[in-house]
């Protein structure tokens, strides 16, 4: 009997040792370690990627509008060209459902709006909406490339949800842009941009 137990013991030595040198040892002489990058850095990624996709490669402008035949008046939205963003928005996985939603209702009512004569938009003035800014980054101008140095500050992480300002680190002077983004199905994704708040535009 206490030769059994030797042999039992000897052999469950002998299997933990073996499964632990098993998995440890790195597949085909490749570290297998696993790094997990931090929000903030998912963040800026985020950013960057998005920033660089709206300048190079967003194929319609936002919220273009039509005029009437004399030229002289826009009488409403570019339903065409914009729903053409809203599912370029939707496909380069940047944005969250909520920013896909509002952006559509903001074009949508500024189309309503002209429409109905509740706002007139003269062919040649600044519009009656926004705030004479892009609204991509509330800024009138900006550096080539900024978006690769775009940096993430005063981040708050809670409950799946961050916000945050963004800047840019080419000039002195530099947008200090909010942001509210989420996590959906573990990505973090665009849910709020300054730029884009309802209350610019009605």
């Amino acid at each position: 009997m206490k030769f059994f137990k030797f042999f039992l013991l000897s052999f469950i030595s002998i299997s933990l040792l073996s499964f632990r040198s098993i998995n440890t040892k790195p597949l085909n002489n490749v570290n297998t370690s696993i790094y997990f990058t931090s929000d903030k850095q998912q963040l800026e990624t985020l950013m960057r990627k998005a920033y660089e996709w709206i300048e190079t490669k967003k194929t319609q402008n936002d919220f273009d509008v039509i005029a009437n035949k004399k030229g002289d008046k826009y009488v409403g939205l570019n339903l065409k060209a914009h729903n053409k963003i809203v599912e370029e928005l939707k496909k380069s996985n940047f944005f969250a459902q909520q920013f896909i939603d509002n952006y559509n209702k903001i074009g949508l009512k500024i189309g309503d709006n002209l429409k109905t004569n509740k706002m007139e938009y003269f062919v040649g003035e600044l519009p009656p909406y926004g705030n004479d800014s892009d609204p991509w980054c509330d800024c009138q101008d900006n550096p080539e490339v900024f978006w690769k140095t775009m940096q993430v500050n005063n981040l708050k992480v809670e409950n799946n949800k961050a916000t945050f300002y963004w800047t840019w680190t080419e000039w002195k002077e530099t947008p200090k842009y909010k942001v509210t983004a989420v996590k959906e199905n573990g990505i973090w994704k665009i849910a709020y941009l300054n730029g884009f708040d309802s209350k610019t535009y009605f």
